[in-house]
């Protein structure tokens, strides 16, 4: 079941674009968060550093942390990842880590 938030532009749904992406470091997330009634569409990635999560490491609950977050953080990230694609055809990323722990 998808998780879901409420914006200011309605309700969206976050779920995986891809399996779990995995380096030595990090933790890569490619979310796609669509509005529910699918009139909007964009993917952005969350790139994770592996000290902030704990295993076993699953998108669902990623996700679900990131679900608090991401409502809060919802216009700046839709306007970014939408003019990383336009401008430079490349998918947004966020990055956490020690210096930016966003929800972990």
């Amino acid at each position: 079941m998808p998780v879901e938030i409420v914006t200011g532009r309605g309700v969206y749904r976050l779920t995986a674009a891809t399996p779990l992406e995995y380096t030595n470091s990090n933790v890569v997330l490619t979310l796609a968060i669509g509005r529910a009634d699918g009139i909007e569409r964009f993917v952005t990635r969350f790139v994770i550093a592996r000290e902030l999560v704990s295993e076993p490491l699953e998108a669902d609950i990623i996700i679900e942390r990131l679900r608090g977050w991401l409502a809060h953080e919802f216009e700046n990230t839709r306007e970014a990842a939408l003019r990383s694609i336009r401008s430079e055809r490349r998918l947004h990323e966020i990055i956490f880590d020690r210096t930016n722990r966003g929800p972990f």
